[in-house]
């Protein structure tokens, strides 16, 4: 019941978020002063999966993954978040999102938490790791996205992530 209300809660929120967003036109090389940009500045284009790091479609971005109820990082997240970082160094103009996810066991309250203080420890780290706080944003999705369904040692260690988003 609880987490019934939670994910209709969640599903309002984005309907009233996303009603309220700008249209903008598929017509890149305009400034918003009405100037051809194109003519003097170079640029590529950088087509990221929406999806995150999640699926490995991220050259130079990886997932961390946690031990059971913990946020703090091991040996082996540190190693990936200093791969990550040295991603984000040469592509400073993109800000990143981290995503805080848990296994399904635990309340809705508590792995949201959980997420939440995954994404900080991550965040926190990234910090130590010369990049800005303001290129950073976090988010917790608790249990509810997980990368793997199922109820074994294997699945949920799968699911007990942070992942990078890329935003523009």
């Amino acid at each position: 019941m609880l987490r019934s209300l939670f994910i209709v809660g969640l599903a309002s929120l984005l309907i009233v978020g996303c009603k309220g967003r700008d249209k903008t036109t598929s017509d890149d090389s305009v400034n918003a002063m009405g100037g051809d940009m194109g003519a003097n500045v170079e640029s590529t284009p950088m087509n990221f999966n929406t999806e995150g790091s999640d699926s490995g479609s991220i050259a130079g971005l990886s997932t961390v993954f946690f031990e059971y109820d913990k946020s703090s990082l091991s040996a082996e997240a540190r190693e990936v978040l200093k791969a990550n970082a040295e991603w984000m160094k040469k592509n400073a103009g993109v800000k990143i999102q981290i995503e805080g996810h848990t296994d399904d066991r635990g309340s809705i309250e508590y792995n949201l938490a959980l997420g939440e203080r995954r994404a900080n420890s991550v965040r926190s780290y990234l910090s130590t790791l010369g990049i800005p706080g303001s290129r950073i944003n976090v988010i917790s999705y608790g249990e509810e996205k997980p990368l793997v369904q199922g109820e074994s040692d294997s699945a949920w260690a799968r699911n007990r992530r942070a992942n990078f988003v890329p935003v523009q």
